[in-house]
C-alpha cells in the first residue's frame, strides 16, 4: 500500500534535523490559514484555573494566545511560548484587540532547546502534542516545567488520550500518554509534590461531517508543596 499524503509529510518533516523541523513544521501550519485555533481557552484549563487566585502563569505552546488570553483577562500575568514566530505576532495582536496586551509577555522558544526563565504559580501544558517530535522530548519538556512551578503553584497537563472514536486510520503513528505514564515521566520528588488530580475526560467530537463522535482527553494536576 501507498503510503498516504499525512504520512509523505510526516515522513519528509521526521528527515529533518530535530532542531528545525518543530519551527518549519508549525510556520507552514500557521502560514497555511489565516486562524488554526477558535480563540476560546481549552475548557480544561478553564475548569481547573476559575477558582485559582491569579498571579504569574507560563502558558507552553500557547499558539494563537487563546488561553494566555482568557489567563490574562482573570488577572494572570502571562508568560506565553510558542516555537512559531507567525502564531505568537497573531497572538499578540488578539491580545491587544481584547485589552490584555500588557498583562501577556510573548518568547519564542523552541522548548526542546530553550526554556523560559523564572518561576511561575501555574504552569499550564495544554495538548502539548506534536507529530514531528523526537523520542522523549515531550517528557524532557514537561519535566523542565515542572522545574520552572513556583513553591506553592500547580503544574497543570492535559493532553489527548487517543486519536477520536470515528478516526479508522491515524494518518501517523503516536503514542498518547495516559496520566500515570505523564506522572512517572515528571519524576517528583517525593514528598514535595501533591497530585490533586487525575482524570479521563470524554467530550463530543464530531466527524468532518458532523456526525456524532467522541475524544477523551487526560487531565493531570500536580501541586508543589509550599
Amino acid at each position: 500500500m501507498l503510503p498516504s499524503d499525512a504520512e509523505r509529510r510526516h515522513r519528509a518533516f521526521m528527515d529533518h534535523d530535530t532542531a528545525t523541523r518543530a519551527e518549519q513544521y508549525w510556520e507552514e501550519r500557521y502560514g497555511a490559514e489565516g486562524r488554526v485555533w477558535s480563540g476560546r481557552p481549552n475548557t480544561l484549563l478553564v475548569r481547573e484555573v476559575e477558582q485559582l487566585p491569579p498571579g504569574t502563569a507560563l502558558d507552553l505552546g500557547c499558539g494563537e494566545g487563546g488561553d494566555a488570553i482568557w489567563l490574562a483577562t482573570k488577572g494572570w500575568q502571562v508568560t506565553a511560548v510558542d516555537v512559531s514566530a507567525t502564531a505568537l505576532r497573531r497572538g499578540a495582536e488578539h491580545a491587544r484587540d481584547a485589552g490584555v496586551g500588557a498583562g501577556i509577555h510573548w518568547e519564542r522558544h523552541d522548548l526542546s532547546r530553550s526554556f523560559p526563565d523564572g518561576s511561575f504559580d501555574l504552569v499550564s501544558a495544554q495538548f502539548l502534542h506534536s507529530p514531528v517530535a523526537a523520542d522523549g522530548e515531550r517528557e524532557e519538556i514537561l519535566r523542565r516545567a515542572a522545574a520552572a512551578v513556583a513553591s506553592g503553584g500547580v503544574l497543570l497537563v492535559a493532553g489527548h488520550a487517543g486519536w477520536p472514536s470515528w478516526q479508522e486510520a491515524p494518518p501517523f503513528e503516536h503514542h498518547f500518554p495516559t496520566t500515570s505514564e505523564v506522572l512517572d515521566a515528571l519524576d517528583l520528588e517525593p514528598g514535595r509534590w501533591a497530585v490533586e488530580l487525575e482524570e479521563v475526560v470524554r467530550r463530543d467530537f464530531p466527524d468532518p461531517d458532523g456526525r456524532p463522535g467522541y475524544r477523551e482527553d487526560n487531565v493531570l494536576r500536580v501541586r508543589r508543596l509550599a
